[in-house]
């Protein structure tokens, strides 16, 4: 599936995860391969033309609609459009990768991270097949399907069939809300940059291989720019003074995929990873 970790550990547990956990599931990467996309610059000779310019809607507002992923493309190299190199994020094992010294983890949090790490993350929710939160889809080896309307974002993530609602109707958020993997979220434009925030996410909700978290204590803002057909770039803070000792900011990227679709990729029913890695201990 081309995924490409960001230290050895990642490497074993995805390729034990995918071999492991799903064998009773497809490892297809998509459906409907080869089927054209609907209203898709393209170049002469067929190609996506990934620098053509963002799509918007009848509001004049981009529109965020389309298949997303990771985007790892090296440095001076042409993005690729197609199912055919799905990559994990550079961000994936340790979301804070790029900030100096790391994420400033509250003293609490630093051994059970280090632990978590330690170990290949075995007590990880997404080896146990629960729901990953937003900020860990963006970075794993699975498309998302933003379907965009004038008030509503709906992200549609193929692993679990999970999905997340964003509220584009700047609506106040809840004051006090049953905490749930995905949170509570509403949008507003600034410009043409969708802010979101996001609260009443679950304590302990993993937003990396390392087993760095999210608590119920915790505000995410994302700034979400579709740079042209082909890019987006999310820029994410993070304020949870549950867990951190000061607010983080991290930017992910995204890669449109065109010509396929989502497809099942479900290990929830009778899922034995843990157990049989258990076994092998």
């Amino acid at each position: 599936m081309g995924i490409q970790g960001t230290r050895t550990g990642a490497f074993f547990v995805l390729g034990i995860f995918f071999i492991g956990a799903c064998l009773n599931c497809s490892i297809a990467k998509a459906q409907w391969i080869g089927y054209p996309s609907k209203d898709v610059p393209r170049h002469a000779d067929g190609t996506v033309n990934m620098d053509a310019p963002t799509p918007r809607m009848a509001n004049g507002k981009p529109d965020l609609s389309g298949i997303w992923v990771a985007d790892r493309t090296p440095e001076g190299e042409k993005t690729p459009s197609s199912v055919d190199s799905i990559q994990s994020s550079r961000q994936m094992a340790n979301l804070g990768v790029d900030i100096p010294g790391g994420l400033p983890y509250q003293d609490w949090l630093k051994p059970i991270v280090a632990e978590r790490t330690a170990n290949l993350a075995l007590d990880d929710p997404h080896i146990r097949c629960l729901p990953d939160n937003f900020l860990r889809a963006y970075g794993l080896p699975h498309l998302l399907k933003f379907v965009h309307t004038d008030d509503l974002l709906v992200v549609l993530n193929e692993m679990n069939a999970g999905y997340r609602q964003v509220f584009t109707d700047a609506r106040p958020l809840p004051e006090d809300p049953s905490p749930s993997w995905q949170g509570y979220s509403s949008a507003a434009w600034q410009d043409d940059t969708l802010v979101i925030d996001t609260i009443g996410v679950r304590d302990d909700t993993w937003i990396d291989w390392n087993g760095s978290v999210l608590t119920e204590q915790g505000k995410v803002r994302e700034e979400i720019r579709r740079l042209d057909y082909g890019h987006m770039e999310i820029k994410v803070t993070v304020d949870d003074p549950g867990a951190y000792t000061t607010p983080w900011t991290v930017t992910l990227t995204e890669r449109i995929v065109v010509d396929a679709e989502l497809i099942d990729e479900i290990c929830l029913e009778n899922e034995q990873f843990v157990e049989r890695m258990n076994l092998q201990n």
